[in-house]
């Protein structure tokens, strides 16, 4: 293979990082810390959701450092699925992704950056789906331009989402007044506040996993995926507990609890319609973030679908210069595309693309921590960068934390699941062809 057909190690543990929380930190956490204090008996319990969450997802990050460290490759669990269950498994995956996890991802946040540029300047009746599908095109076109735009562009958004958040945190411990306490003294909480509120905390923290697919790309990526997953998990559960306890602080727990937009709330009462603009275009900033990493990791999987299947083996051309997939990157941002015109004619486009890709992805990441015992059954002797610690118990929590969130995404979905599993299905004619 010639080698500029293939990844290079460009990105540095700082590239990777700034990729991974701008997957993460994105729109969750502008609405869910209202959901989430609806669930809690007092404060101290709201703080013991966030700090779940955050240890629910260092329990994942360190099976993935095992995986990552030990089988690097561009197509991240695509590649562990192969390795574990064999073509049908994978492929299945692959085309998920691409046809439903990732792109459906892509076009929900797109949907929401369109509700919020829609309230500064409309573009007609259709102008969510305008924007939505204008916010594609264009990050697409600063990827295929090169993994260098691209990182480039997901620095600044960090730097400026980061330095956001702060202004907010500060906001909330400095100048607003300070609401008395509402600990009832209960720490613990009952099973259905428990569920309830860990199902929009985790929602909030999802994305880490994101980083399997660049480890083809980070440089010693043996030694340095460790610490990319681990330094991504903390710098994200800090920013969230900092958020949290501003809220608390200037709001109140019951506040919070009432509040629909709590950010929006709090800078309102501080500054007020100036507040309002400065939260709505940082939900904006926030938004490109997620959907430019976004971009940039799918694409990485459609590459290693199209390295692997003849029949798809254009999505598999790498162009050495830019160092990118851009045939990858080209169908995905097509097939977000369409998901966006698929959700103008529905009420909610935002609700419908959760609806459409949560319990698909909660499958697969079932599975992808069930290849953990599979793989080190059957290469035992494979020498290890890194070793999931406590094993088994890490990665079988891990697993049992993903079966009740495919559950969850089951139970609390409707039309727009139905849709994404048939997506998904869509595949096996694709398989049976290429075979």
């Amino acid at each position: 293979m010639n080698p500029e057909s293939k990844p290079k190690e460009t990105l540095s543990i700082l590239d990777a990082v700034s990729i991974i929380v701008g997957v993460v930190v994105g729109i969750g956490i502008f609405k869910t810390p209202s959901i989430v204090a609806a669930s809690a008996d007092s404060e101290t319990m709201l703080v013991l959701f966030w700090l779940m969450g955050g240890a629910a997802s260092f329990i994942g990050a360190l099976c993935y450092a095992e995986l990552a460290s030990t089988y690097p490759h561009a197509g991240g669990d695509y590649h562990y699925l192969h390795k574990a269950f064999g073509n049908i498994p994978s492929f299945l995956y692959a085309w998920a992704r691409m046809a439903v996890i990732q792109t459906g991802s892509i076009a929900m946040v797109a949907f929401l950056i369109g509700d919020y540029a829609s309230e500064i300047l409309t573009l007609g009746p259709y102008s969510t789906s305008v924007y939505a599908a204008l916010t594609i095109i264009l990050l697409t076109a600063v990827n295929i331009a090169g993994i260098r735009q691209g990182k480039s562009t997901q620095k600044l958004l960090i730097i400026a989402i980061i330095s956001g958040l702060f202004i907010v945190a500060s906001t909330g411990f400095f100048l607003a007044e300070p609401q008395a306490a509402q600990n009832t003294g209960k720490i613990m909480p009952g099973k259905a506040a428990l569920g309830t509120a860990m199902i929009f905390v985790l929602l909030t923290y999802g994305g880490w996993n994101e980083a399997a697919f660049l480890s083809a790309e980070v440089r010693s990526t043996k030694r340095n995926m460790v610490r990319v997953l681990l330094y991504s998990i903390v710098t994200i559960t800090v920013i969230y507990l900092l958020v949290n306890l501003a809220l608390l602080n200037s709001l109140g727990l019951k506040g919070m609890a009432k509040s629909d937009a709590v950010m929006a709330d709090l800078m309102r009462n501080v500054f007020g319609a100036g507040g309002v603009v400065f939260i709505s275009l940082l939900i904006i900033l926030a938004a490109l973030s997620t959907i430019n990493a976004a971009i940039i990791t799918g694409a990485r999987s459609g590459y290693a679908l199209g390295h692997d299947y003849p029949l798809l083996g254009f999505l598999g051309r790498w162009q050495g210069k830019r160092n990118t997939p851009v045939n990858a990157l080209i169908v995905q941002g097509g097939i977000a595309l369409l998901l966006v015109l698929l959700g103008t004619g529905t009420r909610d486009g935002f609700v419908m693309m959760v609806e459409y890709t949560a319990p698909v992805f909660w499958f697969f990441l079932l599975m992808v921590g069930v290849s953990i015992f599979v793989l080190r059954s059957k290469k035992e002797k494979t020498k290890r960068a890194f070793s999931a610690p406590l094993y088994p118990f890490t990665p079988l929590l891990f697993c049992v934390i993903s079966a009740f969130m495919l559950y969850s995404s089951i139970m609390y979905t409707s039309s727009g699941s139905l849709v994404g599993v048939a997506v998904l299905l869509s595949g096996i004619p694709l398989l049976l062809l290429n075979r």
